[in-house]
């Protein structure tokens, strides 16, 4: 099993900015992509970012130009960068991690960090 801890969730007003940490531990082989995805309150969960072990990026469109994955492969953790946030930004956002064991690929989630950008 994968644990994945997220940290960096708060309230912001809006224009300001956050930043989200997840680290992954347990039984960790090789870690291939790790991601964001959120949830706000009555709509569906939807990708937000993600990242693959050798740093190619994906962001949705609403959050382009404004938020910015990263990691650091050695302490298996992902980071997000969240600037110029928006009310719209206000979810729930939760960490993935995709391990490959003995040749199979098992996606893990976090337990989700609020966000609020709100005056």
């Amino acid at each position: 099993q994968v644990q994945l801890v997220e940290s960096g969730g708060g309230l912001v007003q809006p224009g300001g900015s956050l930043r989200l940490s997840c680290a992954a531990s347990g039984r960790i082989f090789i870690i291939t992509d790790m991601g964001w995805y959120r949830q706000a309150p009555g709509k569906q969960r939807e990708l937000v970012a993600s990242i693959t072990r050798r740093g190619s990026t994906n962001y949705a469109d609403s959050v382009k130009g404004r938020f910015t994955i990263s990691r650091d492969g050695a302490k298996n953790t992902v980071y997000l960068q969240m600037n110029s946030l928006k009310p719209e930004d206000t979810a729930v956002y939760y960490c993935t991690a995709r391990n490959l064991e003995g040749g199979k690929l098992n996606d893990y989630w976090g337990r989700g960090t609020q966000v609020t950008a709100s005056s």
